[in-house]
């Protein structure tokens, strides 16, 4: 069975509504839960993916109403992409898009493959591109009555950093996750370092564009907080906590997420990291997702006694 490099992508973005109708209505992915950062939990935080929520498909937004905007540079998590069944998709969403209003820089070639670039409302970068390995069939995707199965999206197919020293990243990421260097190549005079793994879902990749020329990014609305790459189980996150404390890299600790376990640290271009266990009780919570202020607002066992000041926190 194949298992994701990429267990989830968390971003930043202002408005719940927004996000809402943008990641769920428009680009049909499923909504799989409302609930709040754990550890601001006067923060919102929702999740979204496909049917089953597994990871390799999960992408999650916080919201921060009051947060600046990003601003653009190297040292930054920058843009997540997306697979989608075939190169028609993107012809698809590409007049999807243009329905909607919604910023994209239409069918590009990139390294061989074709990609849909475009942005959500506060500027997120994402992308679509045909599926890298198996079939489409094989996957499980929201079903939306104006998008259809054959051009719904299926989950992550990479992700793409802007790293001042592609080299230390890349080093960092095969020794302690186990990647393999795929190959490198010059896109718009950066060196892009490409690593990947052996029957990784979606054939996930990581793409590091080496920029030493950018200040580096200031992070704020529009901007991916982290990425969460995946742990096999339990036994693999406390091997990488092991290389982590013997680095002594900035770290937080395992934590507990209620559906997984985890721990945080900073990678030598600064990125912050999550490392995730695959293995998940989640349950997608029963819905009905054509009302966001009707859906329930989920919160783990420990933090049930404070429902009401949460609650309370965040309305709007």
């Amino acid at each position: 069975m194949t298992s994701p490099i990429i267990h989830h992508i968390s971003v930043i973005n202002r408005d719940r509504y927004i996000t809402f109708d943008f990641y769920h209505k428009l680009l049909g992915l499923e909504f799989l839960l409302k609930t709040v950062n754990q550890d601001e939990i006067e923060m919102l935080h929702l999740f979204f993916g496909d049917k089953t929520g597994r990871p390799g498909t999960e992408f999650s937004v916080f919201e921060m109403q009051n947060a600046p905007k990003k601003q653009f540079g190297t040292n930054s998590l920058e843009r997540t992409v997306f697979a989608v069944p075939s190169e028609a998709s993107l012809q698809f969403w590409l007049a999807r898009f243009e329905a909607h209003e919604v910023f994209n820089c239409e069918i590009e070639s990139y390294q061989g493959r074709k990609y849909l670039h475009f942005e959500d409302r506060d500027g997120i970068q994402l992308a679509l591109t045909p599926l890298r390995i198996g079939k489409a069939s094989e996957h499980a995707p929201h079903q939306s009555a104006d998008i259809p199965l054959e051009h719904a999206i299926l989950g992550i197919d990479s992700f793409q950093c802007r790293v001042r020293y592609a080299d230390a990243s890349a080093r960092n990421f095969m020794k302690m996750h186990g990647l393999q260097k795929i190959e490198t190549y010059e896109h718009n005079h950066h060196q892009v370092t490409v690593l990947g793994g052996e029957d990784a879902l979606f054939g996930q990749q990581l793409h590091l564009i080496e920029d030493r020329i950018r200040d580096i990014e200031k992070q704020g609305i529009g901007s991916v907080h982290h990425i969460a790459l995946n742990a096999k189980d339990r036994s693999y996150l406390y091997e990488v906590e092991k290389m982590i404390l013997d680095t002594n890299f900035v770290y937080s600790g395992i934590k507990q997420r209620d559906f997984f376990e985890s721990l945080y640290y900073r990678e030598p271009n600064n990125l912050l990291i999550e490392l995730a266990t695959e293995q998940t009780n989640f349950v997608k919570p029963a819905m009905a997702t054509a009302d966001y202020d009707a859906i329930p607002l989920f919160l783990p066992d420990f933090l049930e006694g404070r429902r009401s000041y949460i609650e309370n926190q965040i309305k709007r």
